[in-house]
């Protein structure tokens, strides 16, 4: 019973230092963070005739969204700096060239005063068109300047009347300037066309669209909204890659926001020094309605064009990629001042836009930079495709050896035991 009691006292002691050199710390990865202006919302409200219609809870259309936009003043976070933009609030008439320039700025966007915005809100009633387009790009320029987070949330009952200044078309030129502006939408009537619309203009700029028909979804949506413009969040950094890497622009650990056209191929450099690893993934965005049949591929190269190493999912015969990624650690070098060696990534994709589509601006595109402390034995990181998993795999043979060895003398002690009794 004793040499049993040791076996297994040995086999756990066994154990648990395997389990110990399986954690081995893996290089972490710079924490750099900069300070960041007060976050921004600009709520846009559809003040147009049709809000009249007495469809939500027994009550008119508009009546539901002033009680919402009361609730969502009282619970707005103080860091929060909102504005209210109305579209269709001012002309009542059928002129559509005047009618489709009726947005104004209800509240301006600073901090808040719960009085004065209850106030202003109080005073709608519902008047003129919908001119969707152009009351997205007066909210773009209310919320202008600074790098905090910005939002739009645009509340509606129907569709843009002002074609063709194609609301979807406005988000895409807005995503494109690059300032990590996001767009969310709500659609107050459950109806095909303006969902199809509503859910076009959110995900050209990575929002969200909501079909809400009660007053406690609209309030409960937009202040859910509200709360997450204060939340911190990392605001990629507009970007212009070039197409060749002798003039690409040099990037450093982060988050990156370009766009690209399609069928394009765009270059990005960043240096890596000797013990360091650079890690980078890149996500494009069909915002837009693409052709079947396309990818997206990331490759490492060096200046003079050879390639290092391909992102994980190039080459393995998949058509349908939209983000890729991929690691390469440099070797350490004997030599204390050895230069950092400048990595090229190539961004490219096939794409190809359906009949009619618009080609410009270009796709949206995303990159993930981040060079870190590489892994020991950086030349052989691979390990045969293993990795870390090597320690895994030895752990599992040595216990699976051990626990052999422990059952057959078991197994032979209880034969014994057997025999002798």
């Amino acid at each position: 019973m004793i040499t049993r009691q040791r076996l297994a006292a040995g086999v756990c002691a066994l154990l648990a230092a395997l389990a110990a050199g399986m954690a081995v710390p893996a290089g972490a990865a710079a924490d750099e963070t900069t300070a960041q202006d007060a976050p921004k919302v600009d709520l846009v409200l559809d003040v147009s005739g049709s809000m009249r219609a007495r469809d939500i809870d027994g009550g008119s259309r508009m009546a539901a969204a002033k009680q919402a936009f009361n609730e969502v003043l009282d619970a707005t976070p103080e860091e929060v700096r909102l504005g209210i933009r109305t579209l269709g609030a001012n002309y009542p008439g059928n002129d559509r060239q005047t009618g489709c320039k009726d947005t104004a700025q209800l509240y301006p966007v600073g901090p808040l005063n719960r009085t004065d915005a209850k106030t202003a809100v109080a005073t709608l009633q519902p008047t003129g068109w919908t001119p969707i387009g152009p009351a997205l790009l007066k909210a773009a320029d209310d919320l202008d300047g600074g790098n905090g987070t910005r939002r739009i949330v645009l509340i509606t009952d129907g569709e843009d009347t002002c074609a063709p200044l194609d609301p979807c078309e406005v988000a895409r030129e807005i995503a494109a300037k690059g300032i990590g502006l996001t767009i969310d939408t709500l659609g107050l009537v459950p109806d095909s066309k303006l969902s199809k619309q509503l859910s076009c203009i959110a995900e050209a700029t990575g929002g969200t669209y909501t079909s809400v028909q009660h007053k406690a979804e609209l309030s409960h949506k937009v202040n859910q909204l509200v709360d997450r413009t204060a939340d911190k969040v990392v605001t990629p950094v507009a970007v212009d890659g070039t197409a060749q890497c002798t003039t690409a622009p040099t990037l450093k650990s982060g988050l990156y926001t370009d766009r690209e056209e399609f069928g394009q191929h765009r270059f990005y450099r960043v240096d890596v020094k000797p013990g360091q690893e650079l890690r980078a993934s890149v996500s494009v965005s069909d915002d837009r309605q693409v052709n079947p049949d396309y990818g997206v591929t990331l490759r490492a190269v060096t200046v003079h064009g050879r390639e290092i190493v391909r992102g994980e999912a190039t080459g393995s015969g998949r058509t349908d990629v939209v983000s890729t990624g991929l690691r390469y650690p440099k070797a350490e070098s004997d030599d204390e001042d050895a230069p950092a060696e400048t990595v090229c990534l190539q961004v490219a994709d096939s794409f190809s836009p359906a009949a009619g589509v618009k080609t410009t601006p270009g796709l949206p595109l995303e990159l993930t930079v981040d060079v870190v402390d590489g892994p020991d034995q950086a030349g052989d990181v691979a390990s045969f495709g293993l990795g870390r998993g090597w320690w895994l795999l030895g752990a599992l043979v040595l216990t699976g050896f051990v626990a052999g060895v422990l059952w057959g003398w078991l197994s032979r002690w209880r034969i014994a035991v057997w025999r002798t009794n």
